[in-house]
């Protein structure tokens, strides 16, 4: 007999075979089990995608409709076109098109510039005060032109909650230390620029716009990097390489996909990189000689100290003059986040502030060498207040009246941008009028029209008249509507006290060549003041004349009562007659 526990080989292979076959059906059942699992997962996601999407598309869709909606209680020319009047408007003629629309529909204009980008101008005073106030973003495409230039900056975004804190030290700045020094502008400034406006008559005739440009350039340099910029053998190709990104900035940064494709965007890149370590190299000479003047300055300090003089001597102190610009670029440089480009704060800074400073000195050139006798007026209050100055290595700009009322009306007729460009990216904002404004309308002010209106300004709103920045003192009449300035400058640089006072001309709220509300030009006080300092500084030394052969009575044409401006016209610098 076999034992009870023992089996045959038959029995064993037919288990085998059998547990075979049950394995195998399992791992198909598996497999098959897996690949459904995985199907059914797919195709859940593929649903919560399409889901999404059609969510997110009919946000879209409803927000579309919320602001056509909105858009039908703005008065405005009906659109031609589902494209809106994109087709109509260009670069060129859009201040014509606004003035024409404003006329007809009232102070506030919507126009569309495609389907889903809303235009809204506004022209009257009062409102462009409320809307200023209550719209405090940028258009994305500013923010993107300085990003795309410069890097990451704190200072140059869309979004004002993002940048408010940044701005108020800025202004901070500008306002107190540096507005001290811009207003000591020594006359080797003003020899650094004619040097250079010598060489470029020598290689040829020159024009306000290439005047303008050089001489913003320098007192903008000179004041932030302080004395080492003047002798900084790079400043030219500096100079050359700011005013190419600035010109091609916005080009680029509209496009809304980065055009790596294109061999010309590689090119602007690769100069944005050679600013940007030239940018770093002058900051590294400024900070150089800073400290080589602090050295200096101890070096001075302790040899007057070991011979009892003490600090009452009345040595000169080094320090001082360089502590400013030092202390700015660790300002702006300083408190960077892990996504800021370093120096990017600093370019942004020049880049603004050249174009801006700029455009103003450029107009001031053409108004002075187109009335010289504004010029001769100037110069004769540039003498008086020379000889009533207790120190005679700074300009009392504060006794220049005309000279400042000259400033502000160059800025008033011709500001630099024709428009003003505000928006409101997340609410919705009501007018006075009851108006709402969407969100992310593009809001516009512009600024040519409002500033030759003649509600605001007076019948002769499009004639340059300085004087309407200047009243009488005691009995408070306004010289606005004064239009023969001849007896005005004869009393105001006659000798003795100035019978007229400087008006404020930011208490006309039509005055916004350098906007207004809380996006203002925060560095407004700092180019009005150095530009005034500069211009003392040239004009006591130099008569501003045309260049013989250039039209004398080059003055620009109106239309639609927007000053038109005309070819830059050629001038020449004479060395007064000492």
């Amino acid at each position: 007999m076999k034992p009870c526990g023992t089996e045959t080989p038959t029995t064993t292979a037919a288990a085998t075979l059998f547990s075979f076959l049950r394995q195998s059906g399992n791992n198909c059942d598996s497999k098959q089990l897996m690949k459904d699992l995985a199907t059914r997962e797919f195709n859940a996601f593929l649903w919560i995608s399409l889901i999404a999407i059609t969510a997110l598309l009919l946000r879209k869709v409803v927000k579309l409709f919320r602001l056509w909606v909105q858009a039908r209680n703005i008065p405005g020319p009906p659109c031609p076109s589902f494209y809106g009047h994109s087709n109509l408007i260009s670069r060129e003629n859009l201040i014509d098109v606004l003035s024409v629309a404003h006329k007809k529909y009232g102070s506030v204009v919507r126009l569309w510039l495609g389907p889903t980008q809303l235009l809204v101008s506004i022209k009257d005073p009062a409102l462009i005060k409320d809307m200023l106030l209550k719209a405090e973003d940028k258009l994305p495409l500013t923010g993107r032109a300085f990003r795309l230039a410069f890097g990451p900056s704190s200072l140059f975004v869309s979004s004002f909650g993002e940048v408010q804190k940044r701005r108020e030290s800025l202004a901070t700045e500008l306002n107190g230390k540096l507005i001290e020094r811009a207003t000591v502008i020594p006359t080797k400034v003003v020899d650094c620029i004619m040097d250079r406006i010598h060489k470029m008559t020598d290689e040829g005739s020159i024009d306000c716009r290439m005047v303008s440009q050089h001489m913003a350039f320098t007192l903008l340099g000179a004041t932030l990097f302080g004395d080492a910029f003047l002798v900084w053998s790079k400043a030219t190709i500096y100079e050359e390489l700011l005013m190419m990104i600035a010109k091609d900035a916005c080009f680029w940064a509209s496009y809304t996909v980065t055009p790596v494709w294109k061999q010309g965007f590689w090119r602007y890149q690769r100069l944005c990189t050679k600013l940007k370590c030239l940018t770093q190299d002058i900051v590294q000479q400024c900070r150089k000689n800073y400290k080589l003047f602090r050295h200096g300055d101890e070096n001075l300090h302790n040899e007057t100290a070991n011979m009892g003089m003490g600090s009452a001597s009345g040595a000169p102190s080094c320090s001082g003059v360089e502590m400013p610009a030092n202390c700015f670029l660790h300002e702006l440089n300083g408190h960077l986040n892990a996504r800021e480009e370093p120096c990017g704060n600093i370019m942004g800074v020049m880049f603004h502030g050249c174009l801006t400073t700029a455009g103003l000195i450029g107009n001031l050139l053409e108004r002075l060498v187109t009335h010289p006798e504004i010029q001769d007026k100037i110069y004769s209050e540039i003498i008086m207040a020379r000889k009533g100055s207790i120190k005679q290595d700074q300009q009392c700009v504060d006794k220049m009246l005309l000279l400042l009322a000259t400033v502000y009306e160059s800025a008033r007729l011709l500001p630099a941008g024709p428009l003003l460009q505000r928006c409101s990216l997340k609410h919705d904002f009501n007018l006075k009028t009851g108006v709402t404004i969407p969100a992310g309308a593009v809001l516009v002010v512009p600024v040519h029209l409002v500033q030759m209106d003649d509600s605001s300004w007076g019948t002769n709103a499009s004639e340059f008249n300085p004087y309407r920045f200047l009243t009488k003192s005691g009995n408070g009449s306004d010289l606005v509507l004064n239009s023969s300035p001849t007896g005005v400058a004869e009393e105001l640089v006659s000798p003795g006290e100035s019978k007229f006072v400087l008006n404020d001309p930011n208490d006309n709220v039509a005055f916004l060549p350098f906007g207004s509300g809380t996006r203002a030009c925060v560095g407004q006080k700092f180019v009005i003041q150095g530009v005034v300092t500069l211009f003392a500084s040239l004009l006591e030394q130099y008569e501003i004349r045309l260049q013989s052969g250039s039209q004398s009575d080059s003055i620009p044409a109106t239309n639609h009562g927007v000053f038109q401006p005309l070819p830059s016209p050629k001038i020449v610098f004479v060395r007064r007659n000492e």
